[in-house]
């Protein structure tokens, strides 16, 4: 081999020697035979999984504006408060959505008014009224064996699909049906309206962040990238006990130290390329997958799965550039010598002073921040992102140190013990790679989990509503009776009672009046669930008490016993009202409210049906409160299924307790698909490492093996290499996540509390994904402990 270089002219010769050097060592990373094969396989096989997850990363601008932009496209609301006039473009649509499982169902009801009607985006005609288009998703659900009651309540006969134009992902369930009758609703129910068009959704309910909601977005993509990043870093640096022997090899013909890091960077190059070219067929792969998979109810076509350009082209050349300066910075202070390497003897102890400062230069970037979660201003994202990557990549620069300072105290043990322990204190660096990645990753998740749990009341609130009580409200259309829904509800599978609630109001005048209250309509049994009554008999008339209910004393005045009032009056010249003329019974004793009302803010007057006049009834709407049996299976399915044979626009849905910012919920929701993501590739890289690891030290387990050393001994050597490690990796995590976390409490200004059932949950997923990936690769460790692995070519 040649290794004497021409250099002239000075700097063009040495930029031409250090290009040689590299494609040197490009073509050494596939040369070797089988052995150097399988190791550029195996790191091209960890760069590619991190690529993989960098290029969908850089393609998640492009996911939400497919949804946005599906998601408009197929907008059927005006945003204009014109009514439009019927004609010949026109198009009246319904909301009918419902759930099924707690999965929603997006329900349009289409009426063409014209033979120029705007179609829906997916569908190639009107379905007639009793026939219906359904999304693939949907259609399988109604042909499953479960999904009988499904059918009950869309029976319309399926007469097409709804194209993926019409849809935001695979897994939505939609349908489109005819009707015949929605154009004489309009007015008289929200979820009607007239159109001329479809589109136009704009930034309608779009605004910035608040700074909490902003840093959670910024973490999120923080803490989820973090451990990508060092596991391509990680996987750069597979087989490097063989690489040392053959940069040995090399100085021995007369290569100089920095020839052979320079061909060692080469060889790194050429793993991070192939890496590249692998990760990218992952990618494809994994796009078409995703179009077969719902993540916490997110779906995606494959084609939203499209990178960015100028973030695929950063990854591509980032990714090259940071295998050649790992490897460069990894054989630093490595002393290269013809016969061999000399890192093999007792290492020099690791220094701590340099490895504070990164996480102490991030504890100096986030201290600015601190307080700007209260409206006094918003975050720096540079400041925030560098300060949390900064105490992120602490941990992998204070996790060799950790390891080596305590494997050297560890002492006398089994056989097994010793063999792990001198094997640790003779390569702590390489175990502490390979936990790296799992404790970034455990360290930004236990601080993550630490700020949502903290905000999470801050973004949410009560509803009023006591779930103990009744389980589920529907809310019925105008001209539907109310009695005969309750009683409807009542014989309905799976229903232990219902409450059937009506509402009007009354005021002091027949046109425009001055003064006006509620009235709430029910049987005694209905307004017991609302008042505490003393005595009740049909026809009598209370007056609501509580402290809500301010009443001054025209409002009294109103309400007195033996007052005329006007049910229903009307207002300007909108549409007749009922205006019924009433006067108050002469008794009308007050009640005070439950504090438990199925009602919040029970006001006006609470009466028994036969009370009102008779013209009023058209004024009346109402509400059906349903206490479910949950021992029944699908006892709501039931209940929803009642709720759309009275009509297709009744709204039945489940009581809580509290409800969610749905911003918050999103970013939460977008968590969880990217740690999902994020579990895989850190499953999937421990998994390639330990295996790479196996196979470097084959010859040693197959030495051990014929001397005599116990399957048993070995086997659990190999498994206390990967407990010690890993232990000391989430006690760092841990340490590093809770300072972290409380850096980040105090930047949102949110009261300091440690949840530690979350931070130990979070540790013990990490530690799960490490003793899963130990299981996986004791099948491959017993086959490698033959005495045939000695022997060699």
């Amino acid at each position: 081999m040649n290794v004497r270089r021409e250099h002239p002219p000075r700097e063009r010769g040495r930029a031409r020697a250090m290009c040689g050097d590299l494609a040197m060592g490009f073509r050494f990373a596939f040369s070797g035979g089988r052995e150097g094969w399988v190791r550029a396989l195996l790191t091209s096989v960890g760069v590619g999984l991190g690529v993989a997850l960098l290029l969908l990363t850089t393609a998640v601008p492009n996911i939400l504006d497919a949804r946005h932009a599906r998601e408009s496209a197929r907008h059927d609301f005006s945003l204009t408060p014109e009514e439009i006039p019927a004609a010949d473009d026109t198009l009246v649509v319904a909301h009918a959505g419902s759930l099924w499982h707690e999965r929603d169902i997006r329900g349009r009801l289409l009426q063409p008014e014209g033979a120029r009607a705007p179609l829906p985006p997916g569908i190639s005609g009107f379905p007639a009224p009793g026939e219906m288009y359904v999304s693939p998703a949907l259609a399988e659900v109604l042909k499953s064996s479960g999904g009988e009651l499904l059918r009950e309540r869309l029976p319309g006969k399926i007469v097409g699909t709804i194209g993926e134009k019409g849809l935001i992902g695979p897994a939505e369930l939609a349908y489109y049906a005819g009707s015949d009758d929605l154009a004489e609703r309009i007015g008289h129910h929200s979820a009607v309206a007239r159109i001329d068009h479809f589109g136009d959704i704009g930034d309608e309910g779009s605004g910035a962040l608040d700074p909490v909601l902003l840093l959670l977005v910024l973490l999120v993509f923080v803490v989820l990238l973090a451990p990508v990043g060092i596991f391509v870093a990680t996987a750069v640096r597979f087989g490097g006990e063989q690489r040392d022997r053959r940069l040995a090899a090399l100085r021995l013909v007369g290569c100089d130290g920095g020839m052979t890091r320079r061909i060692a960077a080469g060889e790194a190059l050429a793993g991070a390329v192939l890496g590249l070219v692998l990760g990218t067929g992952f990618f494809l792969i994994g796009a078409e997958i995703a179009g077969t998979v719902e993540l916490f109810g997110v779906s995606v076509f494959p084609d939203y799965l499209t990178p960015t350009p100028v973030l695929a082209a950063l990854v591509a050349v980032a990714v090259p550039a940071a295998a050649v300066f790992v490897t460069l910075f990894a054989l630093r202070r490595v002393v290269i010598e013809p016969l061999g390497v000399v890192r093999t003897a007792k290492p020099a102890r690791r220094r701590l002073w340099w490895r504070l400062l990164p996480p102490l230069a991030g504890l100096a970037m986030l201290y600015p921040m601190i307080g700007q979660g209260d409206g006094n201003g918003d975050f720096n994202q540079y400041l925030v992102t560098g300060g949390v990557l900064l105490l992120l990549v602490g941990v992998t620069a204070l996790l060799p140190w950790v390891v080596e300072a305590s494997v050297a105290r560890l002492g006398h043990g089994a056989v097994s013990w010793q063999l792990a322990v001198r094997r640790l204190q003779l390569s702590s660096g390489t175990a502490a790679r390979m936990v790296n990645g799992i404790a970034v990753a455990v360290a930004g998740a236990i601080a993550l989990q630490m700020l949502f749990a903290a905000v999470q009341e801050d973004y949410t609130e009560s509803t009023g509503r006591d779930p103990s009580r009744v389980q589920m409200q529907v809310d019925l259309t105008d001209d539907v009776d109310v009695a005969a829904a309750g009683r409807k509800f009542e014989k309905t599978e799976g229903v232990r009672d219902a409450v059937a609630l009506s509402h009007t109001s009354f005021g002091d005048r027949r046109k425009d009046p001055e003064y006006t209250l509620d009235i709430t309509v029910g049987d005694c049994a209905a307004l017991r669930e609302l008042a505490r009554l003393s005595t009740c008999r049909e026809g009598d008339v209370f007056l609501a008490e509580s402290e809500v209910a301010d009443y001054d004393a025209k409002l009294r005045e109103l309400m007195a016993p033996g007052a005329t009032v006007w049910v229903d009056p009307s207002y300007g010249d909108g549409e007749p009202a009922a205006e019924a003329r009433w006067t108050l019974p002469a008794a009308v004793p007050a009640v005070n409210v439950r504090e438990d009302s199925l009602q919040p803010h029970v006001t006006g007057l609470l009466v028994t049906p036969s009370a009102l006049p008779a013209k009023a009834e058209p004024s009346l709407y109402g509400n059906v409160y349903v206490r479910v049996d949950e021992s029944v299976p699908d006892a709501r399915e039931h209940v929803r299924n009642t709720a759309a044979a009275i009509d297709p626009l009744v709204d039945a849905w489940s009581w809580t307790s509290t409800q969610r910012s749905e911003e918050y919920d999103t970013i939460r929701t977008g968590l969880f698909v990217g740690a999902s993501a994020v579990l895989v590739l850190i499953g999937a890289s421990l998994l390639v490492s330990q295996l790479e690891q196996l196979r470097e030290r084959r010859k040693l387990l197959s030495s051990l093996i014929a001397f005599g050393t116990r399957r048993r001994t070995l086997t659990l050597s190999v498994l206390w290499q990967t407990a010690i490690p890993i232990t000391l990796g989430l006690l760092l995590a841990m340490a590093v996540g809770l300072t972290l976390g409380v850096i980040l409490l105090k930047m949102a200004t949110v009261p300091l509390r440690v949840d530690w059932a979350s931070v130990l949950a979070m540790t013990g997923i990490g530690g799960a994904v490490v003793l899963v990936v130990t299981l996986l690769s004791l099948p491959p460790l017993l086959r490698l402990m033959r005495p045939d692995g000695l022997r060699t070519e």
